[in-house]
């Protein structure tokens, strides 16, 4: 066997190593997580209750003339009354919409969640190099940017909570794999979440091209949840994405 092929195949398994298997989105034979019917409905009612009439901005208190909580507050709130839904509500165990601890994770999970990380945080820094420097030469800013990056760790995890590991899970038991994901992922791209981008398209249509952008990564996060089943690694993330594309933008204008 050449060195190539050492590298890339594991003959014990007959299996792509298990350090690159994850980049080809090979993480083992995943099922369905099984629950009933009533269970399933119960989840989607969470869906729509946060997402649809509650919303990610809490709209319907604004408009019910209730003063909204900046981010830093409105954001943790939403994540832990999701959390409490799914445990009281639902009555569905964390593990069946990809909760699991890092002892379950197999050597694929775990290779590959450290390795992206380790990119993404090479390939976001060097984008934004300009930025970056301009943070770490200003320690006094230092403690709000550890509270906004935690909080867009939040919201990116949000974000995968109900449109993957709730809503996906749920169409997927529904519908199957390809449906499930496909039709999870427009109500990701187009619904309340997203829907400001048509009001701010109102003087510049071309800014409907940033849906393109939406849709291909939910896509790919749709994608890995269910390949991998793992909530942990996507909500992660996405929570990294949202710090170097909207909360390092935060801190950054905050020192200027």
């Amino acid at each position: 066997m050449t060195l190539i092929k050492k590298i890339f195949y594991n003959p014990e398994t007959g299996r792509l190593n298990s350090h690159l298997a994850g980049h080809f989105l090979q993480f083992g034979e995943k099922t369905t997580p099984r629950y009933d019917s009533k269970t399933g409905m119960r989840l989607l009612l969470i869906f729509v209750l946060l997402e649809g009439i509650i919303g990610p901005r809490f709209s319907l208190a604004s408009m019910l003339g209730i003063p909204v909580p900046g981010a830093n507050i409105r954001i943790p709130i939403l994540l832990f009354v999701a959390f409490l839904l799914v445990k009281f509500v639902a009555k569905i165990e964390f593990n069946k919409i990809g909760l699991y601890p890092w002892r379950d994770w197999t050597t694929t999970e775990r290779s590959y969640f450290i390795q992206v990380l380790v990119l993404v945080n090479i390939i976001f820094p060097a984008m934004q190099m300009s930025n970056v420097q301009l943070l770490l030469s200003n320690y006094p800013v230092w403690f709000e940017a550890a509270i906004i990056f935690l909080v867009q760790i939040m919201w990116g995890f949000y974000q995968e909570l109900m449109y993957r590991g709730i809503l996906q899970t749920e169409l997927v038991r529904r519908w199957g794999s390809l449906k499930g994901v496909l039709v999870a992922n427009i109500l990701f791209t187009f619904g309340p979440l997203h829907f400001y981008h048509f009001q701010q398209s109102g003087n510049n249509p071309s800014h409907l091209w940033i849906f393109a952008a939406i849709f291909a990564i939910g896509l790919f996060f749709g994608v890995l949840f269910r390949r991998s089943g793992n909530l942990w690694m996507i909500g992660i993330f996405h929570g990294i994405g949202d710090w170097y594309i909207e909360g390092l933008p935060k801190v950054v204008a905050l020192i200027k």
